[in-house]
Parts: structure tokens; C-alpha cells; sequence
């Protein structure tokens, strides 16, 4: 977490109340850039699977506040909130849980200025109840809940920007910083891994974590750079399958990729495209934009090996000052699986339904909310997401 900044997983009333606000800001401010692009209407966005229309999400964000706080939902299925949304047909039209993905593009969504103002109702309607909440965890969970997940779609909204070419609003295109080299030792041992269990807003999948042992490790004090994999890549990393697993062979084959998804050939250097703008690749700059197959190759190249997320967890969390994190989530070689004793919470579909199938990632990248970062965190997608603002770091093998 940066320095200075609060989390929001403690945050009483006051505090949350301004970040709420903050969050609607900047979900309104990233929509409007991409509708600036033309993509304010479903027709105008390409059907990809790695983005909603972006229309369809202002709609979500709101809805999904709306449905946990205002109207008390106890849990995602029908019955389980209280009420009628405050726009007509909210439920039908916002539900990610009931509103497959396909068909969000052929649904009949109200305008935007409409929206916005189901969106200025429900933050309006959420800050006069949350004035009159008193400062304890439980009245406090779904207002934290909501303001996480507001969180997450702005920098989802951002990574959709990016997939689609489109600028970002001043201030949210991220900055190059030069990676650091080096292994870092820890002598490990046993430790507490999730989140704290007696107080604050917890993520289910953090939750019931038991006590863990890990083995003695190195790891890298910095991510990967660009320098460092292009060394891969002119060595022939791409074309070598020794180098590749099974299921990243199989990703190869079919995308007939040669560098990271953004990566530009210039003459005899390279260029990235960034929010629809190319620029010279920075060598020193930690890779970004690439797979976890990718990761993977690099690290087998390299002789090194991804560190499981315990790895990791226990670095970040050591306080050590040669440890960076933050600038681009951090691939792991470890599934996104539940604790033991995992217990699903009131939003139901944030975990469960993606053990086994993702793989976790760690850390935070220029694109996450402060507040949201925590070195206990767990991030997870689909091995071959590349539109992410991911990297990745090494441990000795």
C-alpha cells in the first residue's frame, strides 16, 4: 500500500464516506474517456471476453451498491435484498450473476445521462444511511464491500482503455519505474498467511487461514524488465518448446505470439503501445502485459522459478526495504485455491466459482485504488490474460 495511504478495510463513516465519493468520481471519469473514444454505447464495442460494455458497468457498479447496502442483501440470489432497485428493470439489466456475459451487449440499457443519475440517486441515498451508521464491522461491511468492488471495475475500466486503444484521463496512464536487481533471502519458517481475523473488512478468500510454513527462499527485489526479457526473446525464447509448459505451448501455437501482447517492432528496436499511444520501450521497466505462460517460459529460460504466493505474502509482508511491489500485479506459481475451512460470503460468486480455474496473482499495480492494496490481497484470472497490468518477479530455484 502506498505510503500514506489508508485502508479502506478499517475505515470508519467519515473516512468511507469520502472515499465512496472518490470512487464514483473517478468510475464517472473513466466512462467518460471511454465514451469520449465512442464507446458509450454496447453497438460501438467490440464482443470480447475480457471487457464489458462499458455503459453496462457504470450501470453494475451502482446496482451492486445498491443492492448490498440500500437494500440490505444478505447474498446474490433473487430474495435475498430487500426492496426494488430504484431503476426500473435494475435487476434484470445489472446482475452479473444473472445477466451472462455474451448478452450484455444486446440488452436494451437505458441512456447515459439516465444512468448517471441512477448512479448520483444511490451514492446520495448510500451516504445519508452510512452518516447514521455506527462504527462497528458489521453495519460497516457492505459499505466497505461496495467501495471495493467500485474499486475494481475502475481499474477494470481502465484495462479496457487500453484493450480498445482508447487515452486515459490525465493522471491514470502509470509511470515507468525502473526495476531492481538482486535476490533478497528469507530464512522462513512459519507464519499467519490471509487477513486479520479479528477485525476490519475481510475477503472471504482470505479468511480461516490457518498457520503455514514456508521453506527458506530467495526472491528478486524487483520485477522482471524489459531489458531482461527481451534477452529471453532474442535468444529464441519464443520458438524453444523446452522452455514452454503444456498449456503454454498449447497458447503459443494458437496465438502465434512472438512478444507481449503490446510490444511493437521499430527498425531493429521495439516500441509499446500504451492507452493507444506507442512509445520507446523503457529497457529498465518491469514487463508488462504478459500471460502467466509467459512468466513461466521466461522464468525456465532463466533457470529461476515463479514464487508461490506464501513467497511472496511473506516478503511483502517483512517490511524488508529492498522488497517493491505495487506497480504491476505479480504472477505466481500458485492456483487460486480456497484456505481450509473456506466459507463463502454475502457475495457469493467473488470466489468460489473461480477456484481451481485462475491463477493467483499478488501485489497491486499503478491502476489500483491505495486504499485497495494490502500484501495479503489475492488477485486471480485465467492463465492467458495479458490485457492485465501484470508482471512478474523470479526465485532462485
Amino acid at each position: 500500500m502506498s505510503a500514506g495511504a489508508a485502508s479502506f478495510r478499517g475505515m470508519g463513516p467519515p473516512a468511507l464516506a469520502a472515499a465512496l465519493v472518490d470512487a464514483r468520481r473517478r468510475t464517472l471519469s473513466l466512462f467518460d474517456a471511454l465514451a469520449a473514444a465512442g464507446y458509450d454505447r454496447a453497438a460501438h464495442v467490440p464482443r470480447l471476453p475480457i471487457v464489458n460494455p462499458p455503459l453496462w458497468e457504470l450501470g453494475h457498479v451502482a446496482w451492486f451498491a445498491e443492492w448490498f447496502v440500500l437494500r440490505e442483501a444478505m447474498g446474490t440470489r433473487p430474495g435475498d435484498a430487500a426492496g426494488a432497485s430504484l431503476l426500473a428493470q435494475g435487476d434484470a439489466l445489472f446482475d452479473s450473476g444473472a445477466v451472462a456475459h455474451a448478452t450484455r451487449w444486446t440488452l436494451d440499457l437505458p441512456a447515459p445521462d439516465t444512468l448517471k443519475a441512477y448512479c448520483r440517486g444511490v451514492l446520495d441515498a448510500i451516504l445519508a444511511r452510512l452518516a447514521l451508521a455506527p462504527d462497528d464491522d458489521e453495519a460497516l461491511y457492505p459499505y466497505r464491500l461496495a467501495l471495493a468492488h467500485e474499486d475494481m471495475h475502475g481499474e477494470a475500466l481502465l484495462y479496457t482503455l487500453q484493450t480498445l486503444d482508447a487515452a486515459a484521463p490525465p493522471g491514470e496512464s502509470g509511470t515507468e519505474e525502473a526495476t531492481t536487481g538482486g535476490d533478497i533471502a528469507f530464512a522462513g519458517g512459519r507464519f499467519d498467511r490471509g487477513g486479520e481475523q479479528s477485525r476490519g473488512f475481510v475477503f472471504d478468500n482470505e479468511r480461516q487461514a490457518a498457520p503455514f510454513f514456508v521453506a527458506p527462499f530467495a526472491i528478486s527485489a524487483g520485477l522482471v524488465s524489459n531489458a531482461a526479457y527481451l534477452a529471453f526473446m532474442q535468444a529464441g525464447g519464443y520458438r524453444h518448446p523446452a522452455y514452454w509448459s503444456e498449456a503454454g505451448h498449447a497458447w503459443l501455437a494458437a496465438q502465434g505470439r512472438e512478444a507481449p501482447r503490446y510490444w511493437r517492432r521499430a527498425g531493429a528496436d521495439w516500441q509499446e503501445m500504451r492507452f493507444g499511444r506507442l512509445q520507446a520501450l523503457a529497457p529498465d521497466a518491469p514487463v508488462r502485459h504478459v500471460t502467466l505462460h509467459e512468466a513461466e517460459a521466461w522464468c525456465n529460460w532463466a533457470g529461476r522459478r515463479l514464487p508461490r504466493e506464501e513467497e511472496w505474502e511473506v516478503a511483502a509482508g517483512s517490511g524488508h526495504p529492498g522488497f517493491a511491489w505495487g506497480g504491476l500485479w505479480e504472477w505466481t506459481a500458485s492456483p487460486f485455491l480456497p484456505y481450509p475451512g473456506f466459507a463463502a460470503d454475502r457475495y457469493r460468486e467473488y470466489s468460489a466459482p473461480w477456484f481451481g480455474s485462475r491463477q493467483t496473482l499478488r501485489g497491486a499495480s499503478f491502476a489500483t485504488a491505495p486504499r485497495l492494496r494490502s500484501p495479503r490481497y489475492r488477485n486471480f484470472f485465467t492463465p492467458e490474460r495479458d490485457d492485465i497490468f501484470s508482471g512478474f518477479r523470479s526465485c532462485a530455484a
